[in-house]
């Protein structure tokens, strides 16, 4: 078995190196391809790593009327609590706000509060929520008691907004991987093709001396599979290169969502370029070797 394996990746190398042209315009079109398919796993992780990110921040602000008594104020507050898709209720007053609001302005920002004279922030129940997305309950139930909850502000648009943009990249991203992983898989395909043109003569004289499908069929299934791998390496190399500048260039943008070649990243896109390389290359090889037998 070992035997026959280090004949057949010979044989693969110098089917390679006979049909060098295709191969270098296969292994080519295949890095292209594997490097849109790694600049969208990239993509997508980052705008996941932004949509936790907003969502770790999304909050329900419910402003309380003035001169509510702290009885009802309690008793709301435990109710909400209750609730399954709740995590945490926490009571902030009307002072509590008001250090909240100036802690949070930018410099040189004018602090219009002390022009009023009095603080005019309303008391508040903060709610943050387990899942984002399930806020329909806790906001009918914030509104349930009269007199109690004037306004309620909560920033779902933002979730709903980012998760749209990610499921549209999504989708254009798997339509382009899919139209360039097809001309990869062509040129995959002729590429075997020519080769077993060129060997035609010698694979009719094994067959005739009794070589099975599969001696004939393995070298060049191997071919493919090395096609794969030089792609993929080259991709990885040139990842490898720019990981520096694109981790750069991410949190530039990004500012502090956590985007990066970390090792969970690193690991993830090494996986997908190795096995869409080898995939596409192995199971062209394989088609194109089988049509070839069948005929």
């Amino acid at each position: 078995m070992i035997h026959f394996l280090v004949f057949s990746v010979r044989r693969a190398a110098e089917g390679l190196w006979r049909n060098r042209v295709m191969s270098l315009a296969a292994t080519v079109t295949m890095a292209l391809m594997l490097v849109l398919l790694a600049s969208l796993v990239i993509l997508l992780s980052g705008l996941q790593a932004g949509l936790e990110l907003v969502e770790s921040k999304v909050e329900i602000r419910a402003e309380l009327h003035e001169g509510v008594p702290q009885e009802r104020v309690d008793a709301l507050r435990e109710q909400v609590a209750a609730l399954p898709e709740v995590e945490s209720v926490a009571y902030v007053s009307k002072d509590e706000a008001l250090a909240q609001f100036r802690a949070q302005l930018g410099e040189g920002q004018e602090d219009l509060t002390e022009v009023v004279g009095s603080n005019p922030l309303p008391a508040q129940l903060v709610v943050k929520l387990k899942d984002p997305r399930e806020f329909g309950s806790v906001r009918g139930t914030l509104q349930e008691p009269l007199g109690v909850v004037s306004r309620v502000v909560e920033q779902q648009s933002n979730v709903d907004r980012l998760v749209s943009i990610t499921g549209l990249l999504r989708t254009v991203g798997i339509i382009v991987i899919a139209l360039v992983g097809l001309t990869v898989l062509l040129v995959v395909v002729n590429s075997i093709r020519m080769a077993l043109m060129s060997r035609a003569d010698e694979i009719e004289i094994m067959r005739l001396v009794g070589a099975s499908d599969a001696f004939v069929r393995w070298p060049f299934i191997f071919e493919g599979l090395l096609v794969g791998l030089l792609g993929a390496v080259i991709t990885l190399a040139l990842l490898s290169l720019a990981a520096g500048p694109i981790a750069q260039l991410a949190t530039a943008i990004a500012g502090q969502v956590p985007i990066g070649f970390g090792d969970r990243l690193s690991s993830q896109v090494t996986a997908v370029v190795l096995a869409a390389g080898l995939g596409l290359g192995g199971f062209g090889a394989w088609l194109s070797v089988r049509t070839y037998l069948r005929r």
